[in-house]
């Protein structure tokens, strides 16, 4: 039966610390290399009022740190051209008004268009905030229509050298995002097999793992049919996670675990124990490989919802901060757009984290700005090893790491004069409680009904997806290619199925949700993905009590 919408607003977990990223140093030291070079020579010629220019490019080296390289030199250079666009469009507008109002409008309107592509094309962290901090900021930056080439050309050569930071790791360790990505799979394939598949929490165990294999295989695909040794054997331990998630009860956990453990390894040249390859395991690669990504516009489309609430909830704080009276209305415009999460329950919980977060960094502001005003080198220092401090901290939690965002932010308006650190502190205060406030209204006023259309979509592939392999299954003998890529796509439909209905929980005003359609058409799936795995010879047959004839029928 399904169940109406409750209106929840949690707390409790909102500031939990998570476990630190395997590889949390690594954006924080591409952080580093990127923002510190720029920043020092803009010191040297005594121009360090042109680092938010530089910023802009130097700030997209934290992005793509989990693409394999091949994809990550795509995705980067999209990011660096993403960056000069927004800056390029605030620039303008800040050199032909100087309209509190307009110049808020455009931005919220930039914000709106970069949550929008930023979650079409899941770039990942972090994210459109990046963006939109840069391009809000640049729109309350005074100058002329003559400045502006000077200024992007600033922004773009930072973002080029950008690019050769977060590709460097690439020569010492180029197949190092694609064994994370194979390692993270088994782990969470281990901890489903510890339940046998019944035992305590293997529903949610369960699907930790499934999102993590396609995960996994999403980072091997997105490199195209490029097969060396290393990706074929990275293939090959999918396979084998695969196995272990339709059959926990016939897999050994702790030989899922040595293989992560080698992956993650500092050797180069991989020294794995993997079983004799099937003949049939990868057959449904080229099958994957060959359908067409959908086009940009029909990805975008369902995030209008989303999008309309940045564009509302970025102007409205824009404007009750301009109300206020506050001087710098660009900060409340980011924090609303900061807290738009998947649905109005998890934009709650970044609320949250973002005030928290914010006011202890006040603090930290507080107490670093006496160091920072004694040179401009302790200044430039000060704002270095605050980047790496974000980096380092936010994968634990959203508000730990903006404690050391919010003084580099405070500290970076000083780039180009002195302010009186009182005035900015009660600004960004101001401007924070503001933006999470009028932001969350917003995301509540704006429904997002699409949520439950999207939910009956994943539904109904699904399904499909359990059908085609069960048609597959009753043949006599089926192809193996066919019966391998029934079993990867109903392995997709499965995890999109899962994303979709997390979502669409945990947001407001929509009609019930078909809860229970959802759980059996999981259940079933599984139990088919079991027998599609023993039909091909992938897995042993003599535990299988979840199996029947029911698991197999079109």
């Amino acid at each position: 039966m399904s169940s109406a919408t409750r209106h929840r607003l949690p707390l409790a977990g909102i500031l939990r610390l998570g476990r630190p990223s395997d590889i949390w140093f690594k954006p924080a030291l591409s952080a580093v290399a990127a923002v510190a070079p720029p920043n020092l020579i803009l010191l040297a010629l005594g121009r360090l009022d042109l680092a938010m220019y530089t910023m802009a490019g130097s700030l997209c080296a934290l992005y793509g740190h989990n693409r394999p390289y091949a994809a990550r030199a795509r995705a980067l250079a999209g990011v660096v051209l993403g960056m000069v666009a927004g800056v390029a469009v605030a620039l303008v507008t800040a050199s032909l008004t100087s309209d509190a109002v307009l110049l808020v409008t455009v931005g919220a309107l930039l914000a709106a268009v970069q949550k929008a592509v930023c979650d079409a094309t899941r770039i990942g962290p972090p994210a459109n905030v990046i963006f939109t901090f840069i391009s809000s900021a640049s729109l309350f930056a005074p100058q002329t229509l003559g400045q502006v080439p000077g200024h992007l050309g600033l922004a773009l050569a930072a973002g080029a050298w950008s690019w050769l930071v977060a590709m460097a790791p690439g020569l010492v360790r180029p197949h190092g995002p694609e064994r994370r990505a194979t390692a993270a799979a088994l782990n969470a394939t281990a901890a489903y097999a510890d339940t046998r598949g019944t035992g305590a929490g293997h529903a949610p165990a369960r699907a930790a793992s499934a999102a993590a294999l396609h995960a996994a295989w999403q980072s091997l695909l997105a490199v195209g049919d490029r097969a060396d040794a290393t990706r074929r054997a990275l293939q090959r331990l999918l396979v084998r996670a695969e196995v272990a998630l339709a059959a926990p009860a016939d897999s050994d956990p702790a030989r899922l675990r040595a293989w992560a453990r080698e992956l993650r390894g500092p050797r180069r040249t991989l020294r794995l124990d993997i079983p004799g390859e099937h003949a049939d395991e990868l057959l449904g690669l080229d099958t994957e490989l060959a359908q067409p990504r959908p086009a940009l516009r029909h990805r975008l489309a369902p995030l209008a919802p989303l999008a309309a609430r940045t564009a509302l909830g970025c102007a409205l704080a824009g404007y009750a901060s301009l109300a206020l009276g506050v001087g710098r209305p660009y900060w409340a415009l980011v924090t609303a757009a900061s807290i738009y999460q998947a649905n109005v329950t998890l934009t709650w919980s970044r609320g949250v984290q973002r005030v928290v977060g914010n006011v202890l960094g006040v603090l930290a502001f507080a107490a670093l700005a006496p160091l920072a005003h004694l040179s401009a080198v302790a200044l430039v220092l000060c704002c270095v090893a605050l980047n790496f401090g974000a980096e380092a901290l936010m994968g634990r939690n959203y508000w730990l790491g903006s404690i050391c965002v919010t003084p580099m932010a405070l500290l970076v308006t000083e780039f180009a004069r002195t302010q009186d650190a009182t005035e900015l502190m009660t600004d960004r205060v101001v401007d924070t409680l503001v933006g999470a406030l009028v932001g969350f209204l917003a995301a509540i006023a704006v429904t997002n009904r699409r949520a439950g259309d999207r939910l009956e979509h994943a539904l109904t592939e699904a399904e499909r997806a359990r059908e085609n392999a069960a048609r597959l299954l009753a043949e006599a003998h089926p192809e193996p290619r066919a019966l391998d890529g029934a079993r990867r796509g109903l392995t997709t439909a499965l995890v999109d199925l899962r994303a979709t209905a997390d979502a669409a929980a945990g947001e407001w005003w929509q009609r019930a949700l078909p809860e229970d359609r959802v759980v059996l058409a999981e259940q079933s799936g599984h139990r088919t993905l079991a027998a599609t795995v023993r039909r091909q010879g992938l897995a042993p047959r003599q535990h299988d009590p979840g199996t029947t004839t029911e698991d197999i029928r079109p």
